[in-house]
């Protein structure tokens, strides 16, 4: 199961960029977090723990091509619900804004529940990345 989002935003590719890659602008609208945009890069998103989750999701970073494509492992959690996913941000010019593209993908069948719950957290992002693109 995957989760697929266009965004389609105001702001151009460089500013839309900055808003996934900033450790702060990134902490505004999604998590706290150690984000580095280098391959490679071990970082932590931390959240308020809920029920069995520790608010902690422990990522890596897949690719990187600047102001194009951002990815990177999405792993949190434990037992049968426990999340061993990808995030894949890309980036493309649009008129003088960008179309955004998330794809989260490798939710299995147990992981149903959070599949659902990003899934709407996920579309819910718009506005304030919209708002982050024209900074």
């Amino acid at each position: 199961m995957n989760i697929v989002v266009d965004y389609d935003l105001p702001g151009p590719p460089a500013k839309v960029w900055r808003a996934l890659t900033d450790s702060k602008l990134l902490a505004s609208w999604l998590m706290a977090n150690d984000f580095r945009p280098l391959l490679g890069y071990r970082f932590d998103f931390q959240a308020r723990p809920m029920g069995d989750w520790d608010g902690i999701v422990h990522c890596q970073v897949l690719d990187v091509v600047p102001n194009e494509k951002l990815s990177y492992s999405w792993r949190g959690g434990s037992g049968k619900t426990a999340l061993d996913t990808v995030v894949t941000w890309t980036l493309t010019p649009n008129g003088t804004g960008t179309r955004l593209r998330l794809e989260h993908t490798g939710f299995t069948e147990d992981a149903a529940f959070a599949y659902d719950v990003m899934g709407r957290g996920w579309r819910d992002k718009q506005a304030e990345l919209a708002k982050l693109s024209e900074l």
